[in-house]
């Protein structure tokens, strides 16, 4: 596909979608193994002849391993390939970007390799094609040694000069150049253009966008990549608190472990404090359990009105709400609902309506006006919209 970048993603998004496909069975090898074979097909077609020197610049992160796979791709088909790892070898720290590199190596028949850790060691070559594999969209700060120096040797050359995602020097999701950067003639990029091109298009040369195979369902299910968008960094002086208060509101006289699963999954997710509104017997239950939760003892064996007031204080120290697992199907915990809905609408909290939660909430559901996540299984869809999914 040639480039239009009015369907942009930042370097953040992409490596969430990345865990989600290796969730979903699509490895990092996979991808990288595409991501590669791209990038020799784009030299490919513009270069036929056998005789063009190749030369790749790689780093050691994962961007250097798709340079390596690259220049395997080429140098098996003949092409006269050098590959200079900018870096020291044991900084390769991913196995996946390891493992390309073993390959290389063992190609000493077919690839000049060259180890250049440091400045002074980076060459002066010929080359008819130069191909920028050091950082992708691993760039957030200025650029150090020995990669600075690799990005204005590549710059100096006379040569049709090739990006592997995104020219390195580029911060991939301001396109702020980083004091210096590639300035190439075609970047290759993956499954969809980097926020940062848009900004430094004058650095980019021609755009082509190339599949790797990542699923739809990588972006269309939330997954293990969209939980690390979620995570905030943690400073030393944080205090508890400051990543979030959540109120379970759920248990009755049957159950305590919904509830319990819930506070304890959020936790451990990030948040800070894990509040649990339950029936007094409930409570203790779960206080025995998980003594990490903060429990609210609720008056009667489930939700009812009256402790729509208890509720209504936890509210106001609490950054969102869970409501529903493990609540039962009372008339009077489907009255209590309703009501704390009522309460959490007025104080625009957002809300994750399950299990129970939502059997109740299909007998008086509205348009609402705040933010609300259903989590129905089947059954439960089809309570909630009278029909099948």
């Amino acid at each position: 596909m040639r480039g239009e970048i009015s369907d942009a993603i930042s370097s953040s998004e992409m490596r969430a979608l990345e865990l989600n496909a290796e969730y979903l069975g699509v490895s990092p090898l996979q991808l990288m193994e595409n991501a590669g074979c791209a990038v020799s097909r784009e030299i490919i077609s513009r270069f036929e002849s056998k005789k063009s020197r190749i030369t790749v610049f790689s780093g050691v992160g994962r961007n250097g391993g798709d340079g390596f796979v690259a220049a395997r791709h080429l140098a098996g088909l003949g092409y006269k390939v050098t590959v200079i790892l900018v870096g020291k070898p044991q900084d390769i720290k991913a196995k996946v970007v390891q493992d390309n590199w073993r390959s290389v190596l063992s190609m000493s028949h077919s690839v000049e390799t060259i180890i250049a850790h440091d400045s002074s060691l980076i060459p002066s070559l010929d080359a008819d094609v130069a191909v920028d594999a050091l950082l992708g969209i691993g760039a957030v700060g200025p650029l150090r040694p020995p990669v600075l120096q690799a990005v204005k040797a590549m710059n100096k050359l006379e040569c049709f000069k090739v990006a592997v995602d995104l020219p390195t020097g580029i911060n991939p999701d301001t396109g702020e150049i980083l004091g210096e950067a590639v300035r190439a003639d075609l970047t290759v990029t993956f499954h969809r253009p980097k926020t940062g091109l848009i900004k430094a298009r004058e650095y980019v040369g021609e755009l082509v966008v190339a599949d790797v195979g990542l699923p739809k369902e990588a972006e269309e299910y939330a997954g293990p990549g969209d939980v690390t968008l979620t995570r905030k960094p943690r400073p030393p002086s944080s205090h508890k608190g400051d990543f979030g208060r959540l109120l379970v509101i759920g248990g009755s006289e049957t159950f305590s472990g919904a509830p319990t699963l819930v506070a304890l999954s959020a936790l451990r997710a990030g948040v800070d404090l894990a509040y649990i509104a339950a029936p007094q017997k409930t409570a203790h239950d779960i206080s025995c359990i998980a003594p990490d939760l903060i429990t609210v003892k609720l008056e009667g064996e489930h939700l009812n009105l009256g402790n729509i007031a208890t509720i209504g204080k936890l509210l106001e120290k609490s950054d969102a709400v869970v409501m529903g697992p493990g609540l039962g199907l009372h008339e009077e915990t489907a009255e209590g609902v309703r009501e704390v809905m009522n309460l959490i609408e007025e104080a625009k909290v957002p809300l994750l309506l399950d299990a129970d939660g939502l059997k109740a909430f299909a007998g008086f559901k509205h348009k609402v006006d705040f933010p609300l996540v259903l989590t129905p299984h089947m059954g439960e869809y089809e309570i909630l919209t009278k029909s099948r999914p």
